[in-house]
């Protein structure tokens, strides 16, 4: 087994499923690396063997007080590879082969300040492409609806079909985002991210995730006696199976139910900033 350490700094924004994208490009490698890099910039995003550690440290701690650390990588490497008898381009291609940088970056700086004092950093990754804003998903047909006052363009419909965020201003107690489907279905799965990049404070807090059995039966049975699914009941019989932590949402819905009429978010406190749902999954039993 191979052991690793990785290095990112605190003014960063990643790639969503960065984890497993390293995972992926490392074990494509062979074993002849040294630094694995997930950003053009600085000392953002480099991978390094623990076994390489010791060395690299002892580099670091010689020299940290004369040039900056990414800096101080490159010359480890040319110590280690360049041969003085042999030309530049010689040098390159030997460093080349323990430092090997994936593409497209994982990584966008977003902080301005240096760490040499008085510098403004504004450096961006150009291989980081632009900010991922929302996700797409292909979810079964449903008629949207909520009581939040839409801003602008971003509407509900845009973000359960994939095209863009739903954003609105301040959500209050009693306020509702409901997904109701078209013909009853049996749902697997949920999942909603609230907040993005740019706005990663805008999320839904005290936010619980509803589902309306289609059958009118067990329906009227959790109006008049509770739940029997081990959820909460509302008093219009949606069952109250999640809600949203850290801004997201997600889990798995008992089959017990049977199928789903509607999927509710329904807010039970006023919040203090906007919403924004940048992530709407649905996913159908298929059997």
């Amino acid at each position: 087994m191979l052991h690793i350490s990785f290095r990112l700094e605190d003014d960063i924004i990643a790639k969503p499923d960065y984890i497993q994208s390293i995972k992926n490009f490392a074990t494509q490698q062979s074993e002849e690396w040294m630094i694995l890099e997930f950003s053009q910039l600085g000392f953002i995003g480099k991978l390094f063997k623990s076994e390489d550690l010791p060395l690299i440290v002892e580099f670091f701690l010689m020299f940290y007080k004369d040039k900056p650390i990414d800096w101080l990588l490159d010359h480890l490497l040319c110590v280690k590879v360049c041969n003085p008898e042999r030309d530049a381009i010689h040098c390159e291609k030997e460093k080349a082969k323990l430092r090997i940088r994936a593409k497209p970056s994982l990584f966008q700086h977003v902080g301005t300040y240096s760490s040499l004092a008085g510098k403004i950093q504004n450096l961006k990754d150009k291989d980081f492409g632009k900010n991922l804003l929302h996700k797409s998903h292909n979810n079964p047909p449903a008629k949207v609806n909520t009581s939040l006052r839409i801003y602008q363009q971003y509407t509900l419909e845009k973000v359960y079909e994939g095209k863009d965020c739903f954003w609105a201003s301040a959500p209050v107690a009693g306020d509702y985002i409901s997904f109701t489907f078209l013909k009853p279905l049996k749902v697997e799965k949920y999942f909603f991210r609230s907040g993005n990049i740019e706005h990663p404070g805008d999320k839904l807090f005290n936010t619980t995730v509803e589902v309306l059995p289609a059958d009118e039966i067990p329906r009227k049975e959790l109006i008049d006696n509770g739940s029997k699914f081990n959820y909460s009941a509302t008093k219009d019989g949606y069952l109250k199976i999640g809600a949203f932590e850290n801004g997201i949402a997600e889990g798995s819905i008992n089959q017990s139910i049977g199928k789903i009429q509607a999927i509710r978010l329904s807010v039970n406190s006023d919040s203090p900033v906007w919403a924004l749902l940048s992530e709407v999954s649905m996913l159908m039993r298929t059997f």
